[in-house]
């Protein structure tokens, strides 16, 4: 699966996402874009994103989004909180299908 990695998480963590292609906003010129405008980029270029923005589906319409979103709640974006949700973060990747958020964490 692809997967987009929001430029709220870590380049760290990409390692961790195993059996997937990873792109990360800043890696391909996405940063500082408003989050309307990174999902309306993210169609067509990823079947799941990834962020810990627990507004955004209060802020942006995602029901009808061509790719899953996965909301990692977690004590801070630091790699040392972040790696002991990552299995659970894969796990959920699994069967995320177009339209759903999923939730992930404490």
């Amino acid at each position: 699966m692809r997967v987009l990695l929001d430029e709220n998480l870590p380049h760290d963590v990409v390692p961790a996402i195993t059996g997937h292609e990873v792109l990360t906003v800043q890696g391909i010129g996405w940063a500082g874009l408003k989050n309307g405008d990174l999902l309306r980029k993210a169609q067509g270029h990823s079947e799941a994103f990834i962020t810990m923005d627990v507004n955004l589906e209060f802020q942006q319409r995602l029901t009808g989004l061509p790719f899953g979103v996965v909301v990692i709640h977690a004590r801070s974006n630091r790699v040392a909180d972040l790696l002991p949700v990552m299995p659970l973060v894969l796990a959920g990747l699994q069967d995320l299908a177009p339209g759903m958020v999923r939730h992930i964490g404490a």
